[in-house]
């Protein structure tokens, strides 16, 4: 749901009614994860998408009649050799899909304006909803959200016990500190005891970091394909002749600095990536002395093969280890065959995203490996199937 914030946000202010619907859980091979959302309203507008296609007419009437009756569907969507092209979900898989009304008179309506506006501000901030358990919860429970802050303070609750608000504010605190999104079992009362319940824990964060070292023509096609993935892009360069907001006006950030003072002073975390394009070694060596000791998702260096001996000779004497080298991505990118600025820039985002997905790099014809790898296996077996009402 957080992942159409801004539109649900609009749509809050202005007083609409909408019912949202969200993938809860998925098996196989899905093209949306949990958190994927569409929503539709009493106009017939509908904003997002649960399927990338395959079952969003199933998934709109859904909505619609939830907006009519007033009533939560937990629906299954799978594929088999007799409905697959009725179902349309003709990719494989299964994907269960929560389907919420929400009036201007709901309760729970303030506590959602709250977590789409601070998702539509940047700010961390993660929902936690009842998605299967006993009947008598469900009716009561999915019609609230919790909203859950950094700091563990959260705002609204499930209305049944205390302790289980307090439990899945901490649970998805948790979740909150990982960025992570997903589902979550625990007792009806707050512990291992009692009914089992799941809960969609739905996280937002901030994007992630993308630092490009080397103000040249190569690093302005890569922060323009990192604003596209969605990152926030600093270009470094200790040059400021170069290092200009006009020759970079797509980046969040142009620092002229020298790139390993920058990066000693800046923030990063484990989704941050640093690409270093300077293959300069008075710029390179002293950047990724520091930039392989630090807990970043990637780290990569442009430069030929030679120019890539020569800088690991320099790292080793400079005291960096084998095993901090191992971490350098060097020659950075895939082997596209790229030559121009655009097409290199495409090569070190492919292997950005095979880094961070566990892909291989390799033609998906003729692999035998997942196209979604960081789908969990048999994840919806854990969430009920069927319309709501009819879960025991």
């Amino acid at each position: 749901m957080l992942d159409i914030a801004e539109e649900l946000h609009r749509w809050v202010e202005q007083g609409r009614d909408f019912a949202v619907a969200t993938v809860v859980a998925v098996a196989g091979s899905a093209p949306r994860r949990p958190g994927a959302a569409l929503a539709v309203d009493t106009d017939g507008t509908a904003i997002g998408s649960v399927s990338g296609g395959c079952v969003e007419g199933a998934v709109y009437d859904l909505c619609t009649q939830a907006l009519q009756d007033g009533e939560p569907v937990l629906e299954r969507f799978g594929y088999s050799d007799e409905d697959a092209f009725a179902i349309g979900l003709t990719c494989g898989g299964t994907i269960d899909v929560l389907v919420m009304p929400v009036r201007a008179c709901d309760r729970a309506r303030p506590v959602l304006a709250s977590a789409l506006s601070a998702a539509t501000r940047g700010e961390a901030a993660a929902v936690a909803r009842i998605v299967s358990g006993p009947a008598d919860l469900l009716g009561r429970g999915l019609l609230v959200r919790a909203l859950v802050r950094s700091e563990g303070a959260y705002e609204g609750g499930f209305g049944a016990h205390p302790e289980l608000d307090r439990t899945v504010a901490a649970e998805a605190g948790a979740f909150l500190d990982a960025g992570r999104t997903g589902t979550l079992e625990i007792g009806e009362q707050g512990s291992r005891c009692g009914a089992p319940l799941t809960l969609l824990v739905e996280s937002s964060v901030p994007p992630p970091r993308m630092i490009v070292f080397g103000a040249i023509d190569f690093a302005s096609a890569l922060v323009r394909i990192g604003k596209f993935l969605g990152y926030h892009v600093t270009v470094c360069d200790a040059r400021p002749v170069f290092t200009t907001t006009a020759r970079f006006p797509e980046a969040d950030e142009v620092v002229v600095e020298w790139p390993h003072t920058y990066l000693e002073r800046t923030s990063v975390d484990a989704r941050t990536v640093l690409c270093v394009l300077t293959h300069d070694a008075k710029f390179d060596v002293p950047l990724l002395r520091l930039a392989l000791r630090l807990p970043v998702a990637y780290v990569g260096a442009m430069g030929s093969r030679r120019t890539h001996l020569d800088r690991n000779r320099r790292l080793r004497e400079a005291g960096v280890t084998e095993r901090q080298l191992a971490r350098l991505r060097s020659p950075i990118g895939l082997d596209l065959g790229a030559r121009t600025p655009e097409e290199t820039a495409l090569s070190i985002a492919s292997e950005i995203i095979a880094n961070r997905r566990g892909g291989s790099g390799v033609p998906l014809t003729g692999a035998h490996t997942p196209i979604h790898h960081d789908v969990t296996p048999h994840a919806a077996a854990r969430v009920a199937a069927g319309r709501i009402g009819s879960v025991a």
